[in-house]
């Protein structure tokens, strides 16, 4: 089994690999699967802003693409006074891909913080929401104006 403190160290060092022109703000991740693979991550940055990749996604896209199926552990790190926390985005995908795992947030200092994924982002968007749509094949069928036309319904000219 995997130590705390060898992801602690792995996300370290991912940390040295970010790339963060921008805002120098650098963050290493790293996470440890269901059958002890460890997988890490560091932020990228481009210049168009909205591009930016976080490390705790770039680590996570990384071993599902590897093949896990399960992730117990992410660790995040950076050198920040508090522990940093996942942004909204990277909870949103952490409660997807990895819905059970614990999240140890740490500094470069040695300051840590641990909670589950579900702590981190209660009230979560699920797959469970997407259940209660209508199917994709009424989604996809046309819509039909009130006279039976293809489209949507002309504006009201009243």
């Amino acid at each position: 089994m995997t130590s705390v403190e060898a992801v602690v160290r792995a996300a370290l060092a991912a940390r040295d690999r970010a790339y963060a022109p921008y805002s120098g703000f650098r963050v290493g991740a790293a996470l440890v699967t269901g059958n002890g693979a460890v997988f890490t991550g560091a932020n990228v940055e481009n210049a168009s802003f909205g591009l930016t990749v976080c490390a705790e996604r770039v680590a996570l896209w990384t071993a599902i693409v590897a093949g896990a199926t399960s992730i117990r552990l992410l660790v995040v790190i950076a050198d920040t006074h508090d522990p940093v926390s996942p942004c909204g985005a990277c909870r949103q995908v952490l409660m997807e891909l990895a819905p059970d795992a614990d999240v140890v947030m740490a500094t470069v200092s040695g300051r840590r913080e641990l909670l589950t994924v579900r702590e981190l982002l209660p009230r979560a968007f699920t797959t469970g929401a997407l259940a209660e749509a209508p199917s994709r094949e009424a989604a996809l069928r046309p819509r039909r104006s009130p006279s039976g036309e293809p489209g949507l319904p002309a504006p009201d000219q009243t």
